[in-house]
């Protein structure tokens, strides 16, 4: 695939402004992450489809309530956690409720405000399925790295997202509307 030189230059030879297009190592590596990602998400919701009956954004809101204390979550944390807009929260949590994994319940000082509480029975979900995911997630990314490039990725993954939690208050995001 043919693109523009990295390094555009004007007419007078300076460098100038407008994209700076990747180089081929960069392409490469590009859409070698973007390959795998897809991938590995789809693995990851193909086996907690098959092991429990639920895709691996719903299985992650079942893991974040289980972390928090009294197993509980006001939506709108969940929502921000999970990176997820309301109304998509809002339904995934429906569903949980529907397999009664979840129950939701109003707070008491902010008549707007509604906590997402994870139930016995979603807790045992979790209990029968973590085996499951971890295993596959050992699979499907550990096994195939050493250590020092597991240390690596997780380096870079964490450099990655620092670089994009944003800093303003006022962030104008989908899951803080």
């Amino acid at each position: 695939m043919d693109r523009p030189s990295t390094e555009a230059r004007d007419a007078a030879g300076e460098p100038a402004a407008g994209p700076r297009w990747l180089d081929d190592e960069e392409q490469r590596t590009w859409l070698a992450y973007i390959h795998a990602s897809t991938l590995l998400e789809d693995y990851l919701d193909r086996q907690l489809q098959r092991d429990a009956g639920m895709p691996h954004l719903y299985y992650g809101l079942l893991v974040q309530l289980s972390a928090a204390p009294r197993r509980r979550m006001r939506m709108t944390e969940l929502a921000r956690d999970s990176k997820i807009t309301r109304s998509r929260l809002s339904h995934a949590i429906a569903r949980l409720e529907r397999g009664g994994w979840v129950r939701r319940e109003n707070c008491p000082t902010d008549k707007r405000g509604q906590f997402a509480i994870l139930t016995e029975e979603g807790q045992e979900v979790l209990r029968q399925t973590a085996p499951g995911h971890v295993e596959a997630v050992r699979q499907a990314l550990f096994d195939r790295l050493t250590t020092e490039q597991q240390k690596s990725l997780g380096e870079i993954m964490r450099i990655v997202a620092e670089g994009l939690q944003p800093k303003e208050a006022g962030a104008d995001l989908p899951w803080l509307r």
